[in-house]
């Protein structure tokens, strides 16, 4: 019996001395925050290959300025403990043993290294002749250029869309994405800069190949912006789970080396192309059941 009391009164000091170490800590809010930090990604059923009666890869492209897109490119920095989902992947990079690949090819073939993704946003050292405000001679300055991660409003996405037989269902997992750096070109030795009101050229580069199911774990654990309440906000991994984004198609796998849309249809002509191929993966799951 003396021991249960020593027992139990040792445990109401811990608690007691947790408690008073939570309350001393300096919180931006009430409370702090232990569901999302703890949370693991919905883990996907088992499929075997038996399983697949059918299967497609289809190439998205999201566009972060669209309205239900922003809170994948906002905030611009890290604030708040929250990432862009680029900020995010660059963290996981760096933090947490992610894995980049290279955009050579969208098969997770070759990796690459931070110092290369840092080059493909704009990162760069360069020198440049100042004037010296004592002597009024030209001296040479090193000038560092950070990254422009706010220059990824674009994201390539990779997917397949299969029909499971077990469960008579229609499913899409994601393979991987892609960050799309969209910048100005710069002008070369000889070029004239634009003057103002002249179309700008712009330029778009891959930085990298993520596989997504690796970053899942990654995902799970950073919370995006809820516009409705601050208390209830969704993970990454819920945005991409559920779906809730905006994009479109445009490149299937075909027999001409996957070629995309554009290289066949332009403007109108490439949308219809795009929605053909949506409706056809709908019609698919809906022509097997009768009513």
């Amino acid at each position: 019996m003396k021991r249960l009391i020593i027992f139990i009164f040792s445990l109401l000091l811990v608690e007691y001395a947790y408690n008073q170490k939570k309350q001393s800590e300096v919180l931006d809010g009430v409370y702090v925050k232990e569901h999302v930090p703890a949370r693991k990604p919905v883990p996907y059923h088992h499929l075997r290959e038996a399983d697949v009666m059918w299967g497609k890869k289809i190439w998205r492209m999201l566009d972060l300025r669209e309205k239900i897109n922003l809170p994948l490119y906002f905030p611009t920095k890290p604030m708040d403990d929250r990432y862009s989902l680029t900020d995010l992947l660059l963290y996981g990079i760096e933090n947490e043993g992610l894995v980049a690949y290279s955009d050579i090819d969208d098969e997770f073939t070759t990796p690459t290294t931070i110092a290369q993704i840092n080059t493909k946003l704009g990162a760069r050292i360069d020198t440049t002749q100042v004037e010296d405000p004592e002597t009024g001679q030209l001296v040479q300055k090193i000038v560092t250029h950070e990254r422009k991660v706010e220059q990824v409003t674009r994201y390539l996405m990779k997917e397949y869309w299969f029909f499971d037989k077990q469960r008579s269902m229609l499913e899409v997992r994601i393979i991987g994405l892609c960050p799309l750096r969209v910048y100005e070109r710069e002008a070369t030795q000889g070029e004239q800069e634009k003057e103002e009101g002249e179309e700008k050229d712009y330029e778009v580069k891959q930085v990298m190949w993520v596989y997504f199911p690796a970053a899942r774990p990654l995902f799970a654990n950073h919370e995006v912006f809820n516009p409705y309440n601050d208390s209830e906000r969704r993970t990454f991994d819920d945005i991409f789970f559920k779906r809730r984004f905006s994009s479109f198609i445009f490149k299937e796998t075909n027999v001409y080396n996957n070629r995309e849309i554009w290289s066949y249809k332009q403007g109108l002509d490439a949308m219809l192309e795009a929605e053909r191929i949506k409706e056809f993966i709908f019609k698919f799951e809906h022509d097997l059941w009768e009513y």
